[in-house]
């Protein structure tokens, strides 16, 4: 993914005086098929942000998705819709398998290749896995939801360099085919290989990086 790929310009989520009493307001606009690389110092209000844009953290200001206001929307409904994926996914079950539907297992087990994942993975003890297992199949397991919105917050702070390239290369091709992404990250390099734009946090404002 990179920034010379021009996205479709259709507007996706439109975030306008959002705020809480952690940061902002912030205001901002992604495009159907754009990733914006998020940046800012720990404690900067980054997760914050995205929590907020998802409804998971009381806030002010209104969130737009496909120019449908967040308050009109039932909360399940939206969360489907903008997954918020933290830092330290949860699991709430013994084993993989059990977060997935059966009616999204298929796109679960073509996924896992792309992540050098091994299937009997999905029926192991989740306690057991590496920190990067666990951290690849959350991301799998956010993107079978079909998501319009994806909130990524370091989503590849646990991997090594080839575990990052796969999830880069999964989610360019995402993106491709219309997926819009905010992308928390704190490495620069990483901003530029998927960023369409980047975007700081700066004293509880978003500002052009």
């Amino acid at each position: 993914m990179t920034s010379a790929i021009a996205p479709n310009q259709s507007p996706r989520l439109q975030v306008e005086s959002l705020a809480c009493a952690h940061g902002g307001p912030y205001d901002l606009t992604l495009a159907a098929g754009e990733c914006v690389a998020v940046g800012g110092r720990s404690g900067s209000g980054k997760s914050v942000l995205l929590r907020m844009i998802a409804d998971l953290d009381p806030h002010t200001g209104e969130v737009r998705l496909d120019g449908r206001a967040c308050s009109s929307w039932p909360a399940p409904t939206w969360r489907r819709h903008v997954v918020y994926h933290a830092a330290e996914p949860a699991w709430w079950a013994p084993t993989a398998r059990e977060h997935f539907g059966a009616d999204g297992c298929s796109r679960v087990e073509a996924l896992l290749p792309r992540l050098d994942l091994d299937p009997a993975l999905l029926d192991a003890d989740i306690t057991r896995l590496s920190t990067g297992e666990r951290q690849r199949l959350a991301l799998i397991r956010s993107l079978a939801r079909s998501p319009r919105v994806l909130l990524l917050d370091e989503p590849t702070s646990a991997l090594d360099h080839a575990g990052t390239s796969a999830v880069e290369r999964l989610l360019a091709e995402c993106v491709g085919l219309g997926l819009s992404v905010l992308w928390v990250t704190h490495t620069p390099e990483q901003a530029v290989r998927i960023g369409h734009r980047h975007v700081e946090i700066r004293e509880r404002r978003l500002h052009a990086s």
